[in-house]
Order: structure tokens, then sequence, then C-alpha cells
């Protein structure tokens, strides 16, 4: 099968089989910053946006992709420059491995998008599809604190 995605707002050609989910052509198409955690929409290191949804990409079948916008951590600013949550992540330290960070940004973003001044309870639920093997959760827990600060700052 072949259509077209608009990833990060560039539209792409995608061939892929109809039991291809939206996470296996993102990472054959060079997104790598989505990555493969437990293929069974647990982990959270899959999260994209999927017309501004946040979706395990490892649960969407590539077909129900096909002319949407997918946004990837790597996509949030539009322009390829680091988005104030990643720096926020970086700067509190919450990114020991990195290998759950992109998903994190993603639950975050999606987390200051509805609830732009978020609890300490609506944190942990906004993150609770996301497993962090390496730092525990409090550096997670002080970067969506500070991202949530810079971008009432900036905003």
């Amino acid at each position: 099968m072949n259509g077209t995605i608009i990833v990060n707002g560039a539209q792409i050609e995608i061939d892929f089989d109809p039991a291809d989910t939206l996470l296996d052509v993102l990472r054959d198409n060079g997104h790598t910053e989505v990555k493969r955690g437990c293929s069974k929409g647990e982990c959270g290191t899959c999260l994209v946006l999927l017309d501004d949804l946040l979706v395990n990409s490892c649960q969407v079948f590539a077909a129900t992709a096909l002319g949407k916008k997918v946004t990837t951590s790597s996509g949030l600013n539009g322009d390829g420059r680091p988005h104030v949550i990643h720096e926020s992540f970086a700067d509190a330290g919450a990114v020991q491995c990195g290998f759950c960070t992109p998903g994190m940004v993603m639950a975050t973003h999606s987390l200051l998008t509805t609830t732009p001044d978020p609890t300490d309870e609506e944190i942990r639920l906004g993150l609770v599809g996301n497993l962090c093997r390496c730092t525990g959760y409090v550096k997670i827990f002080d970067a969506v604190k500070l991202a949530c600060k810079r971008m009432r700052k900036d905003g």
C-alpha cells in the first residue's frame, strides 16, 4: 500500500504493509526520535500527535494516518529547533539516558496544551502512560513545572 502523511509539516510518500503501524512507517522514514518500547501502548516512548491528538504510534495502523498531520517531538517548534519543553527537560536534568524523553516531551506538550497550569496530580495523570527506568520521576516533574512556567512567561 502507499499514500501520503504530513510529518512535522513535510508531506511524505509512504509505502507500507497493511499490518504496519504508524511507528513502523515513521521509523522507516527516518523519524527515529519516535522510539519502539513495549509495542503494546503501555510505555509512552512512541507518543506522537495525530491531527493534534496524542496517540501511541505503536497502536495506530499506518493506513489510519493517511492524509493526516503527524507531529513528533522533533517537530513541536515547526522549525527544527528545540521546543521550550525540550530545554526544560535538559535544564532540569530529566534526560538521563534519553530513551523515554521524546514520549515524555509529547505527553507534557499535550498536558500543557489542555491544562496550562497543572497541579501535581494533573501532572501525574498526564504522564501516567509514560515509563522511565533511569531518572525516576522527580526530575521529570520538575521539568514539566519548569516548562509550564516558561510557557506562561513566553505566552
